[in-house]
């Protein structure tokens, strides 16, 4: 029993020596996230509901060059975006009270995210 668990062990610790050593997060990088699942869902609802849209995924791009990540950060804030923007063009084809609601909503999030990000970790 006792060289059973020493083989588990020691095959656990082979597998994990062949896995890729990950960077360490910066300690933002859930609000980051949240952003850019936020501006991913805004991208989605803002043309559908407003004639004057911003261009949320240029500021999306904006905000990935001015945080310079690496390749992993930034494929999960890519995909963060991405799942907003699904998460939204499941539930809408047209703009409806409940998706201007959510507009709103999103809209005061984010406003407040990038504003704690910045005070919290640029100033």
């Amino acid at each position: 029993m006792r060289a059973i668990r020493f083989a588990i062990a020691g095959l656990a610790f082979l597998v994990l020596l062949g896995q890729p050593a990950r960077a360490i997060d910066p300690p933002y990088q859930p609000e980051m996230e949240r952003l850019s699942e936020i501006l991913g869902s805004l991208y989605f609802l803002d043309p559908l509901c407003r004639q004057e849209s911003a261009n949320w995924r240029a500021q999306m791009q904006d905000l990935i060059d001015l945080d310079q990540p690496d390749d992993d950060r930034r494929q999960r804030l890519a995909g963060a975006f991405n799942a907003g923007y699904t998460a939204y063009a499941r539930l809408y084809r047209a703009c409806t009270v409940s998706a201007t609601a959510a507009l709103s909503r999103l809209m005061r999030e984010a406003e407040r995210t990038a504003r704690d990000l910045h005070t919290r970790y640029a100033e």
